[in-house]
């Protein structure tokens, strides 16, 4: 489980990308570089970090699921997601 400091900073920062996106794209096809400059630094995709929605674990993130490899293991295991099941040959 990952700090809960961690995952407000990590929405707070989904927040600011989705209210400066806009902004952003027409800033950069105008290629008005100054202007983007002065956007705050979090509003930037880039500053993204992919995390696991039921844990906030930033590593072995399952991008299909949008879990971490060993919440998907758990819930695919119990059967909780349809269409997965564990391999066998």
């Amino acid at each position: 489980m990952a700090k809960k400091s961690v995952e407000a900073r990590q929405r707070k920062r989904e927040k600011m990308v989705a209210l400066y996106a806009e902004r952003r794209k027409t800033l950069k096809a105008e290629g008005n570089y100054a202007e983007l400059d002065k956007l705050p630094k979090n509003s930037s995709k880039v500053r993204l970090r992919n995390r696991c929605q039921l844990t906030g674990r930033p590593r072995g993130y399952v991008r299909m699921f949008g879990i971490c490899r060993i919440k998907f293991r758990d819930l695919a295991s119990d059967g909780k997601i349809p269409g997965v099941t564990k391999a066998s040959w």
